[in-house]
């Protein structure tokens, strides 16, 4: 049982040393000479779920018999949370989710660095027991970051990391709540532009520019809906020639800057129609360019090496480098047009990451979506894990409107049949 006493004053004593009582029978208080006026006025005592004694300061009584209310309910339901638990800094909490967490190299390293560059210098000191109750603080470190000039897609990932520190010290019982779910902390708001698609057009003339060993790279990503890693790991092994399907088993990508072998983004496999285009495209580009036996390492440097035959390869017969594409693909954008060529002096920028390789990937979806196709396959092949949720909100505004479809269903419907071999009556007939 919790109970909450007075640290200023204690049980006053007569000559003979025993405890005064008033007419009520209860003892009488005096004032504490040693405490009175130091510290925090009202305790509230009682026994943990280990049996060992907590004791926790306020400097109001009302507040210290909430606090027993809420201790009193939470020990019987078993949700206690020990305060002293939360005594952990926000940095040491962060690192050890960073230590524990199953993250690929490269999303720790990221995290790590986007956490000690705006997260650590303003609250990575504090307890993460006294953030949690205090969401002012994480909208303190909001206004920092606004003020830093971020932009409020790239404060959206920050604090989304920040929110994972505090989601796991849940978990691990640390804290009871996590403060950014308090209405007090907003986020700037994100505008997002809607999607602009490339025309056939911008898709063939890209192919048709790029050099020939690289050609096919543009079927692959408009074909099959690869991504740029996954499109440089793809192997001949991974094709079902005459069953006309697409296996997609890993990608290429960079470990601190090494090139190593690993599982599709969100280490999702997945299997994607092959559509004949795509198959003699294909077909053509391996008897131009033979596939290549790379060796590298198997989800990070220390990984074991795995051996894979790959589609493309640069002219050295080693797997294509994504900083080393870029270069070439960029020079395409601008002779084919779809930006303009640089000024002198001028630095390739956003306009450039805007219409990189996953444009390839964003002209797969929409066609098949402009087309009625279901929306779940789509996210299927495309490697989505959540169903074809960001799928409908990346590309809804290219599906057919309902109202559109509805038109269509009910005027071909409503026309007069070319025989009657075609109108609903044949299906009745001979049922009487």
């Amino acid at each position: 049982m919790a109970h909450v006493e007075d640290r200023w004053m204690r049980k006053a004593r007569g000559p003979d040393g025993k405890v005064l009582l008033d007419d009520k029978g209860k003892p009488v208080l005096e004032r504490d000479p040693a405490r009175y006026g130091k510290g925090s006025r009202w305790r509230l005592r009682y026994d943990g779920p280990d049996g060992r004694e907590k004791n926790e300061s306020f400097a109001k009584k009302t507040a210290a018999e909430r606090r027993k209310i809420e201790v009193e309910a939470d020990l019987q339901r078993g949700t206690y949370i020990d305060p002293d638990a939360g005594r952990i800094t926000f940095r040491k909490q962060a690192e050890e989710v960073l230590e524990n967490r199953t993250l690929d190299p490269r999303s720790r390293r990221k995290m790590r660095e986007r956490l000690a560059n705006h997260v650590y210098p303003v609250i990575g000191g504090k307890e993460i027991g006294w953030l949690s109750r205090r969401p002012s603080a994480l909208q303190q470190l909001v206004n920092h970051l606004e003020a830093a000039k971020l932009a409020p897609s790239y404060i959206e990932v920050i604090m989304a990391h920040v929110g994972l520190v505090f989601s796991v010290a849940i978990e691990d019982e640390l804290i009871v709540k996590n403060p950014l779910r308090s209405p007090v902390v907003k986020l700037p708001k994100v505008v997002k532009k809607k999607l602009v698609v490339w025309t056939a057009d911008q898709v063939l003339d890209m192919a048709d520019d790029l050099p020939d060993r690289y050609q096919a790279v543009v079927e692959a990503g408009a074909g099959l809906g690869l991504r740029q890693g996954e499109i440089f790991g793809f192997s001949p092994d991974d094709v079902e020639w005459l069953r006309g399907t697409a296996a997609v088993n890993r990608q290429l990508k960079l470990d601190d800057g090494t090139l190593i072998f690993d599982l599709p983004k969100g280490e999702k496999t997945r299997e994607v129609p092959l559509p004949e285009r795509v198959k003699v495209a294909l077909a053509e580009h391996m008897r131009l360019f033979p596939p290549v036996e790379v060796t590298l390492p198997w989800g990070d440097v220390e990984g074991d090496p795995v051996t894979v035959r790959l589609f493309f390869t640069n002219t050295l017969g080693a797997p294509v480098h994504p900083v080393t594409f870029r270069e070439v693909w960029n020079k395409r954008l601008e002779r084919v047009g779809i930006v303009p060529k640089l000024a002198a002096g001028e630095k390739r920028g956003h306009r450039y990451r805007e219409h990189g390789m996953h444009m390839l990937r964003h002209y797969f979806a929409s066609v098949l979506l402009t087309d009625g196709e279901n929306p779940k396959a789509v996210a299927d092949w495309m490697g989505h894990a959540d169903g074809g949720a960001l799928l409908l909100r990346t590309y809804a505004h290219l599906m057919p409107k309902s109202e559109q479809r509805m038109r269509r269903a009910i005027d071909a419907a409503l026309q007069r049949p070319r025989s009657a071999a075609d109108g609903p009556q044949t299906a009745q007939e001979g049922v009487e």
